[in-house]
């Protein structure tokens, strides 16, 4: 039988070839999803900061924002902006010259560069960099978040980064903010494999304050088993990265023992009449027997244990696995703090660029969040409010250093 007249189905409309799903305008840019809230997230809980501050001051019949620009370090590097270096030296009531070259000049050249450009006041302009600065920091902890652990973690870690003790000085005329956005896109590059874009930014860190010699070290170490790991055959950009690393921490060392005759050793000299040296933990020890002894008020105690949080949580974030480039970081940090002498009250903020430090608690919270969340947002909630009290009393209140 011919098939020829039994009936046919009608052909289908030729179909249109599957295309994916149209991304975001924002997502396209290459922005990780859920970075947008979390920022807002944290330029709320920064404000807020900075409104406690100004209402503390306003109660204590204080300039309302004076304190931002020109409380304790901030002065020096004002003063250095202003004039440069070499013409502001304090001698101690123990008789010790303290000079300006103890602060490292990025910050510094970024105010003068920004007041010659723009009608500023270098104060103005030293609060428009740190809070710029620590925008550019928070972004950069959640798009290392969101590569690690996704949408979830990188939110809690841009809240709990926002709501430290310390995070006040994120929002002050100080360098923890420079410094922080320079490391976290540093460590960042390191993770994409980007060496030169880590060396540079690391070399940069270097130049911003004396704990850029953390990220050099976490940066030519991550670098160091990626040579190993290829059996020596790593791109030249690597060998490069690595070597830029250190060149910005070592370049002003250098430069400040010229100035003072003793090329290899006075940049430490400097330091040491600050009381700020690499003493094995001795300070550390002397300060915890006298605190046990003596007492200290409020602010010392509580940045013992705010210290003491953070060794603990390094322990916690070595047991995470978290990257490499990301514990050498956080540990070099750690063991700057713990071993290095100086004023106490002050350690507390030399661990604020330390995000690492946060992952472990911010994997709890998200963990918390899926199964209770009313439980975790009054966690969260308690913390903020910690923050910002606490932050307000060591800015206005406290005559402790920053």
């Amino acid at each position: 039988m011919s098939t020829s007249s039994m009936p046919r189905p009608e052909s289908a409309a030729p179909s249109r070839p599957l295309r994916p799903p149209t991304l975001p305008w924002i997502a396209r840019r290459g922005i990780p999803e859920g970075a947008l809230p979390a920022l807002a997230l944290f330029a709320a809980v920064r404000l807020a900061g900075v409104l406690v501050v100004i209402l503390t001051n306003a109660v204590r019949g204080h300039p309302l924002v004076k304190s931002f620009a020109h409380s304790w370090d901030s002065r020096w590097y004002l003063h250095i902006a202003e004039h440069g270096y070499g013409h502001l030296i304090w001698i101690t009531p123990q008789g010790a010259p303290q000079s300006d070259w103890a602060f490292f000049p990025l910050y510094p050249a970024l105010i003068r560069t920004l007041t010659t450009v723009l009608p500023f006041t270098p104060g103005q302009a030293a609060i428009l960099i740190a809070w710029i600065a620590a925008g550019i920091a928070a972004y950069g902890v959640y798009v290392i978040g969101h590569r690690l652990y996704g949408r979830g973690v990188a939110t809690a870690l841009v809240a709990l980064w926002a709501a430290q003790p310390h995070s006040v000085e994120l929002t002050v005329a100080y360098t923890e903010s420079l410094f922080a956005a320079l490391a976290v896109w540093a460590l960042y590059y390191v993770l994409k494999g980007r060496w030169l874009w880590a060396g540079t930014l690391a070399g940069l860190a270097g130049l911003s304050r004396p704990s850029g010699f953390a990220v050099a070290v976490a940066v030519s170490l991550a670098a160091a088993v990626e040579v190993l790991r290829q059996r020596g055959r790593a791109p030249v950009s690597l060998w490069a990265g690595a070597v830029l690393a250190p060149l910005g921490w070592l370049g002003y060392v250098l430069w400040v023992g010229t100035q003072t005759g003793d090329v290899l050793g006075g940049y430490f000299k400097v330091q040491s009449a600050w009381d700020s040296r690499f003493d094995f933990g001795a300070g550390s020890a002397r300060f915890l027997k006298n605190l046990l002894l003596h007492g200290g008020g409020f602010v010392y105690p509580a940045a013992l244990v705010i210290v003491a949080a953070g060794v603990l949580l390094f322990a916690l974030l070595c047991l995470e696995r978290a990257p490499l480039a990301l514990v050498v970081f956080a540990g070099v940090l750690i063991l700057l703090v713990v071993g290095g002498s100086g004023t106490f009250s002050s350690k507390p903020r030399f661990l604020l660029p330390a995000f690492p430090l946060l992952i472990p608690m911010a994997r709890a919270l998200t963990r918390t969040w899926r199964v209770r969340p009313a439980h975790a947002m009054v966690v969260y909630g308690g913390l903020t409010v910690v923050s910002l009290l606490f932050g307000a009393y060591v800015a206005v209140v406290a005559h402790s250093p920053l």
